[in-house]
């Protein structure tokens, strides 16, 4: 394992990356203290293509419209508040 400090790891990123990229363990310190490991990022599975988003958009539950006016949108939803306090005993 290295040890780097803030400036340090500053001034030296592109081989800092490169040495996590290779395997070994760099961490970066701040007044002594570990606060950062580089390592590298897992790859999860492969890239999605446009036939998956097709079938996700033909298979999505509830397909519900976004309301076309905002402010139409926030004065039902406040009388439906309305009405439900009403309601209350």
């Amino acid at each position: 394992m290295t040890t780097y400090s803030v400036a340090e790891a500053k001034n030296n990123l592109p081989r800092l990356i490169d040495q996590a990229l290779q395997g070994e363990h760099v961490v970066i310190t701040r007044h002594g203290n570990p606060v950062v490991e580089l390592r590298p990022v897992q790859k999860t599975g492969r890239p999605m293509t446009e036939a998956d988003v097709e079938w996700f958009r033909a298979h999505r539950v509830g397909k519900i419209t976004p309301p076309l006016d905002a402010g139409a949108e926030v004065s039902r939803m406040r009388d439906e508040e309305v009405e439900r306090l009403d309601r209350l005993p």
